[in-house]
């Protein structure tokens, strides 16, 4: 390998530096020749069967060389962009037959001449201009020295490139499947699921490989190499080739040349090429995402904005070569928010309001007259619910609600409410709310502080039961209803039975008891008591009061589980 270098060192140079003896007018123009970066800007030879990495310049063209020994041998150049658009060409130049380096005495300036015109022949055989990674393959080509050219005419920019002799078969990058494309199984609000078919260099090869998958909002990338730059160089995660097979540029001051005239321009040479790690990993970014996930063919993406257009690509890379393959990409975009249905509150007349679990209900109230005052009262059936209320935007009201509650706010000329209910962690939530400019006349039955239904175990017989309950200042009407239950009587029909949305209504007419009416000004005296009879020795019996107001709601009281005494 040494001894190719030296060969192909020697075919770059001019004859005239091959003499022993240089004329003093000859070694001058040999010094213009190495300042002139057309043929020595950063010249290298192309190592055989490695993937290297490399740096342009905007406007400053690259070369690059490797020898083809012997004719009929397969070729493949890969050369891959990664940030920016690149061209390059690729020719051919036949050896000349004098490459010993070997001569005597002065040259013959005419054979200077033509050995020159025969170095800077060439035939071009391939050349492309584009972002695309892109192939050269022959599966026979002739020896001589091919030359890589290469050009940024948009930045400065990185790129990748490979070349080898090797049958195609042999190359280290990764195969693709017939049908090479990603595709899209489940769209959701905030997922999307994502397939491909798996690399024949695992399933056929047995070959380690590994999938990444990218996610970003902009557009499809048509190589890792492309992530990695997006990314940046700080935080790239680069797949190196292994240790040994990556060479260095000409070092030109190693062969005999000073350094001070090379790469002066643009301090090209000075510049340290940066270390590639086998496993460098990204720091996330808002923009752009890369995950690996081992040999997976199927994976879910998460955590994505609602109605919005993602692009997906997929890599394959092989675990022995750290070489990488594109899969083709797709795009989607996930679906919308589900829309909220916003339930339409009438002045004065109570609605049922239904919420899932940790879900949300939105209500809005547009009274059509002028008001003062507007007036909320929210029922919460089971569990605690809370409520938030916004007048033209602004945040009027939040607070947690159970039992009953009243929100009286101020009013507006031409205001609209928008209510906000969301749901209890336990379980679904039943409420009833009533809105209304008149209060007085729509309101719900006032209610005690203590709702609860007092037994008193002392005046428990063989078949009745007292109780007694508080009241109010305000004269309402209260109906008592009984039901025996089971001894076990609790779990699911013990939380439906909780509901205190339920009205009379929906009880059997047996279960009645009775209805009174009883207020007191003195609420330490508004209480009341009843003797429940008719009922069996050693049953168990649920017992609830209902309140009933003057627009004809009803509250009901915390139910309350009474046992008859078996002997008496």
């Amino acid at each position: 390998m040494v001894l190719l270098h030296w060969c192909l060192l020697w075919l770059l140079l001019p004859l005239s530096s091959r003499t022993q003896k240089l004329p003093t007018r000859d070694e001058e123009l040999f010094q213009m020749q190495i300042r002139d970066k057309a043929f020595f800007h950063d010249s290298s030879v192309i190592p055989d069967g490695a993937e290297i990495s490399s740096y342009l310049f905007r406007d400053t063209p690259k070369r690059y060389f490797f020898v083809v020994e012997e004719d009929n041998t397969p070729l493949s150049v890969i050369v891959t962009p990664c940030d920016a658009p690149l061209e390059w060409k690729l020719s051919l130049q036949e050896l000349p037959e004098e490459a010993s380096g070997e001569s005597s005495g002065d040259p013959d300036p005419l054979e200077q001449q033509k050995q020159q015109v025969i170095r800077e022949e060439s035939t071009e055989l391939f050349s492309y201009k584009g972002n695309d990674v892109e192939y050269f393959t022959s599966s026979s080509s002739p020896s001589g020295l091919y030359q890589l050219e290469l050009l940024s005419t948009e930045k400065d920019t990185h790129f990748k490139m490979y070349a080898t002799t090797t049958p195609e078969s042999d190359q280290p990058y990764p195969e693709l499947p017939y049908d090479p494309r990603v595709d899209v199984t489940s769209l959701g609000r905030t997922t999307v699921t994502l397939a491909w078919k798996p690399s024949p260099t695992s399933s056929l090869l047995r070959q380690p490989i590994q999938y990444c998958v990218v996610i970003n909002k902009e557009h499809n990338f048509k190589s890792l190499c492309a992530v990695e730059a997006k990314l940046g160089a700080d935080d790239a995660f680069m797949m190196a080739p292994k240790p040994g097979v990556h060479f260095s540029p000409f070092d030109f001051a190693h062969f005999g040349f000073p350094p001070e005239h090379l790469g002066k321009d643009r301090g090209f040479l000075a510049k340290p090429s940066p270390k590639l790690g086998r496993h460098v990993y990204l720091r996330p970014r808002a923009d752009i995402q890369k995950i690996c996930i081992g040999n997976k063919n199927l994976f879910t993406v998460s955590d994505l904005k609602p109605d919005t257009q993602y692009y997906f690509d997929v890599f394959v890379g092989n675990g022995n070569s750290n070489m990488s393959t594109a899969y083709v990409g797709t795009f989607a975009r996930t679906k919308e928010e589900a829309k909220q249905t916003t339930v339409e509150l009438k002045d004065g007349k109570v609605t049922d309001v239904f919420v899932k679990r940790k879900g949300a209900k939105f209500l809005r109230f547009a009274p059509v007259s002028s008001h003062q005052k507007v007036t909320f009262f929210v029922h919460s059936c089971l569990d605690a619910v809370q409520i938030q209320v916004r007048r033209d935007g602004k945040l009027l009201l939040s607070q947690t609600v159970e039992d009953i509650r009243q929100f009286q706010l101020r009013g507006k000329p031409k205001a609209k409410y928008l209510i906000r209910l969301r749901g209890n962690k336990k379980g679904a939530s039943m409420l009833k709310l009533l809105a209304t400019t008149k209060p007085s006349k729509h309101s719900f039955p006032a209610l005690p502080e203590d709702t609860r239904i007092k037994a008193f175990d002392k005046l428990r017989t063989c078949a009745s039961a007292t109780v007694a309950w508080l009241g109010t200042r305000e004269r309402n009407k209260f109906c008592i209803y009984k039901k025996e239950v089971a001894d076990d009587y609790n779990g699911d029909q013990r939380r439906r039975d909780q509901n205190r949305c339920l009205g009379p209504d929906t009880r059997k007419k047996s279960e009645k008891v009775l209805c009174k009416y009883f207020h007191s000004e003195n609420l330490q005296k508004a209480v009341t008591t009843e003797t429940i009879r008719g009922l069996q020795p050693g049953k168990a019996y649920l017992l609830d009061v209902y309140v009933i107001g003057h627009g004809g709601h009803s509250v009901k009281y915390q139910s309350k589980v009474v046992k008859t005494r078996k002997l008496c």
